[in-house]
């Protein structure tokens, strides 16, 4: 074989496999990173993943909350509009949104009980939220409010 065809082919093969191995490690750093999001149907039923990191989403089912004395526990169940609905266990400061009837996001584990053990919790709002801090801006700086 001509040694500038055999250099050529050397050169490809390497740059072949070092793409290939650049794409499996990038695949595998970035499947350890993904969290998946799971209605409270889905995670009754079975299909969330136990003991890994994913989120979850639902409606804070009304007279559910239940703080624990002396700590920054707190437990809560999330449900949906079918009927399934699951506990939520997470220690550390609410959002200031979290209220009975609302919409919010927990990140964390599905533990072998059927519990969810939160790390993080996010309260969601709809489009028409304006935070406190913002109201009193809006109104002096309408039309019609006060100056």
């Amino acid at each position: 074989m001509n040694p500038v065809r055999k250099r050529r082919l050397y050169l490809a093969v390497f740059l072949l496999v070092a793409v290939s191995g650049t794409t499996a490690a990038l695949m595998v750093a970035l499947e350890q990173n993904i969290n998946m999001f799971y209605p409270p149907d889905q995670v009754v039923s079975g299909e969330a993943p136990v003991a890994r990191q994913i989120r979850a989403g639902g409606m804070v089912a009304e007279g559910s909350v239940v703080r624990i004395p002396d700590s920054l526990q707190v437990e809560f169940v999330l449900t949906d509009y079918n009927g399934a609905d699951f506990t939520v266990r997470y220690e550390g400061i609410l959002p200031d949104l979290f209220r009975e009837g609302q919409g919010i996001l927990v990140q964390g584990q599905l533990q072998a009980d059927g519990t969810f053990a939160a790390h993080e919790v996010l309260a969601k709002h709809d489009e028409n939220y304006m935070p406190p801090e913002l109201v009193h801006m809006a109104e002096t700086s309408s039309p019609g409010g006060s100056q």
